[in-house]
Order: C-alpha cells, then structure tokens, then sequence
C-alpha cells in the first residue's frame, strides 16, 4: 500500500509518500481501506517530536473507510460496513489496522470525511465540558482556539446544553463564523485583552468552565478568566509553548484544573459508547462537523503546512 511516512521527526517536509507493506490484521481487530484520514493537531505535534513506533513512521489517529478484514475474535463488525476508526498512529496510508474497540459504525447516508473527522474532536470535547468539566445548563464557558476542530465541537456540545459560550479566535472573521455554531460572544485574542474583555461579558464575575486545547500562555489566561468555584479542562499544547504557569490565584476562588486525554479511556465503554451517540447525533443533523480543505495522501507535508499556518477553519483531511 501506499502512505505517507517519515523517517524523523521535524517539520512537514519530512514526509515521503511511499510503499509500505499492508498492516496485518489482529484477532481482536479489523482493517479497512482507508477513504478519508482526519487530521489531528496531536499528528502535527508527534510528526514534530513524538516518537517514533515505527521507521518508517506511519503517523495519524483518525481515519474512517470500509473493512476488508476482520479478526478471528471479532464478532460485532464484517466486511463491507463502513466505520469510523481511532489508533494512536497509522491514519496516513491507505490502509490501517486497528482494535474493534476502536472502531465505531457509522450511518450509511453520512459523508465519509465527516466520519473520519467525529470521535477524537467530538470525545474530546464531550469528556472537557462534561465528564470532567461538570457544566451545567446556564453556566457559562469559555472555549480557547473555537475555530479549531475540538473548538467547533465544544460550542455545539456547550450550547447545546444550554451554557452561555464565549470563544476565541485570531480574527473577527472566524469569531463571525463561529456564531452559526452556537457562540454567544467572541473574543479576538491578537486584538483584545482576553482576561478583561471576559470579565466584561461577565459582569466580572468570569466563567464558570475554560476548554484549553492550548495551552502555553493561553492556559494562564485560562486561570485568570475563572469564577468563584471555576474549572478548566487542559486539553492540549496546540500553541507548543512551554508550559509556564502560576497557580496561586487559584485557592482563593476553590478552583479547579484537570488534563483531559480522551486516548487514557479510550477502550472504556462510557467513551465507546458516548462516541457512538456523537456519531448518531451528527447523523441527525443535531451536530455539525467542520471541514476545511481535502488534500491527496501524497500531498500530506502540504497538509501538515496549512494546518500549521492556523488558517484552517475545522478539520484538515487526506484523501489516498
């Protein structure tokens, strides 16, 4: 098969498109000819600086095509039935092998690439407000970087249950965009002072939960934007700044500060199953995926560079 390897780590132009052997299937897994790979921030981070499980390395978690095989042990797929995969790699080729836990059914009318783009964004931002984030209809939170995929979930989810939802953005554009999706205000990060400009929305009260996919700086902004009782799920370092961060302010107010990693629980069935109501959910026109641009699998380094360049709007994809 074709994919999209490298052989260290640096930046998109690592990347050779080349031919690898085909994966081999698990007894408790499946394989599928891959249709559309969603591209996630942490596959921009690992090509970076992630290691290397395999040389050449075949990077990615999210990609959703057709099963061509299934393991001995795998009673609840076959082939011919589309799915939605998660690995922590191997998404960039054109096939990939992953565990039947990892994969989810997905409706037959449903676009592939929104498929492929569903359960790590969507898990992500479900586990940050909810099962972490303990929000609560008619609280108000604050979602870091909406434009992004996690972002763009997180809003929908948030007003979906009945929050009051501030976000921000590098433009007032994307803010525009962003209130289709269920922003109440917005904020311009590189134009405006995020802490006070929050505290105004708030009556300077500030929010009650922050999602923080960005950490770095951000994530200090984060804890100044807090309430009385204030909580703040850290989800990533998309802004790959060090992580320097005072905590003080935090005792006085009985805040909170949890990291969320959806791939911890990943194999649980509260994330399986909460995935696959997601899925059903955006099925039904209840939930909307973002997508931005397609590329070739061969084009994946052009990919990896708009992505990097922040001016994506959504889910970056690959088609092989």
């Amino acid at each position: 098969m074709k994919a999209a390897v490298y052989y260290e780590n640096g930046p998109p132009g690592v990347f050779k498109y080349e031919d690898v052997e085909d994966p081999a299937c698990l007894p408790e897994g499946i394989v599928i000819e891959v249709e559309a790979v969603s591209i996630e921030g942490g596959d921009t981070l690992n090509r970076a600086r992630g290691d290397l499980v395999t040389v050449p390395h075949i990077v990615g978690y999210q990609a959703a095509g057709t099963i061509i095989e299934v393991g001995a042990d795998v009673k609840n797929f076959k082939p011919g039935q589309r799915v939605t995969t998660v690995n922590m790699y191997g998404s960039h080729a054109e096939k990939r092998s992953v565990f039947a836990r990892t994969a989810w059914a997905i409706p037959d009318n449903m676009d592939i690439k929104t498929a492929a783009a569903i359960p790590v964004p969507f898990g992500t931002a479900h586990d940050c407000l909810f099962e972490f984030g303990r929000l609560q209809k008619g609280e108000t939170v604050l979602v870091q970087a909406g434009a992004g995929a996690v972002g763009l979930a997180a809003i929908q989810l948030a007003k979906r249950a009945g929050a009051t939802v501030i976000a921000t953005a590098s433009s007032n554009d994307r803010l525009e965009k962003l209130r289709e999706y269920g922003m109440d205000h917005g904020i311009n990060y590189r134009d405006q002072d995020l802490v006070a400009e929050v505290k105004r929305l708030t009556d300077n009260r500030g929010v009650n939960l922050v999602v923080d996919p960005v950490g770095g700086s951000t994530l200090q902004k984060s804890v100044l934007s807090l309430g009385y009782r204030g909580r703040i799920s850290m989800v990533g370092q998309a802004g790959r700044e060090e992580m320097k961060l005072d905590v003080s302010t935090m005792m006085g107010g009985n805040q909170s500060l949890s990291g969320v990693f959806l791939g911890a629980e990943i194999f649980t069935g509260r994330v399986y199953n909460n995935i696959q109501k997601l899925i059903e959910d955006i099925g039904k026109g209840e939930l909307k995926v973002v997508l931005d641009k397609s590329f070739a699998l061969k084009d994946a380094a052009a990919a990896h560079e708009f992505i990097e360049s922040r001016k994506a709007f959504g889910r970056v994809t690959l088609i092989p």
